[in-house]
């Protein structure tokens, strides 16, 4: 049987429809988050959040007629036929990471498609930002490639590069040129946990060349989530400590429901 509405029971969304996956974070009103869903974006990104929606509601054990104000990011949040909002990507990685931690912050996110980094003052307030779409090097699409050439579940790849021993140099900017020279090490008979970790530290190093960070940093993305090798890599490559936020994946959905839910206590006020 369906919860009847409450007002005390109001809950916020946030869609963030990227090129490779999709992502739905219900929060409550202390910004709490009580239903998630991630799927493949496919090829109908409507259809899609739709499911991502239900999977949310049914995780809050929630009906729709809770939801209060919805907004939508990500590359396809024109799509999102119920959301009453949209946000750019820059804006809800950046209120998500400053909700966790409130105070100045380099954001790193590695997406599918692209990466960004955004840079906040001790305020929240955007400084500057950078995002990166003119090649996959430096993405998870990147890895997906390499795991084809490797013959690998994606999956595989976070576990086999923990084991590694020797990080192989990968030193081409362009996809192309790196899956020549994996083909190289593969040749040379380079242990495969090796090649992966040199295709982590590449990606690395494609990203903190894209600008200087602060004393702080945090890393968001699906790459993050499931390489959470990548935290240690990038600690040993900037050498100090970086923060995540619970579910990094979800860092784009849950800022545009805290935008949501800011704005419906506004429109209230």
């Amino acid at each position: 049987m369906s919860k009847a509405y409450s007002t005390d029971k109001l809950i916020y969304g946030g869609v963030d429809v990227g090129a490779s996956h999709t992502k739905v974070a219900l929060i409550d009103t202390a910004g709490h988050l009580c239903g998630h869903g991630v799927r493949k974006s496919g090829v109908n990104f409507s259809a899609t959040a739709e499911m991502c929606l239900a999977d949310a509601l049914q995780m809050a054990d929630c009906t729709t007629n809770q939801v209060a104000h919805t907004v939508s990011t990500g590359y396809g949040r024109q799509n999102v036929t119920y959301a009453t909002e949209s946000r750019t990507e820059i804006g809800c990685h950046a209120k998500s990471c400053y909700f966790y931690f409130p105070e100045a912050i380099t954001v790193i996110d590695i997406g599918g498609q692209d990466n960004k980094i955004i840079k906040l003052d001790p305020h929240g307030r955007r400084i500057s930002f950078k995002m990166n779409r003119k090649c996959a090097a430096g993405t998870g699409a990147f890895l997906e490639e390499m795991a084809t050439r490797l013959d690998i579940p994606l999956s595989d790849m976070d576990g086999l590069a923990r084991k590694s021993t020797e990080t192989v140099n990968i030193g081409s900017y362009c996809t192309v040129f790196s899956a020549t020279e994996v083909l190289k090490y593969v040749r040379q008979g380079k242990k495969v946990e090796d090649i992966i970790k040199g295709l982590f530290v590449s990606v690395i190093r494609r990203v903190l060349e894209m600008d200087a960070l602060t004393e702080k940093v945090v890393m968001t993305g699906g790459v993050v989530a499931h390489n959470p090798y990548f935290i240690d890599l990038s600690e040993e490559q900037i050498g100090r400590g970086i923060w995540t936020p619970p579910l990094p994946q979800l860092a784009g959905a849950i800022g545009a429901a805290l935008y949501a839910k800011a704005n419906q206590t506004s429109d209230n006020e």
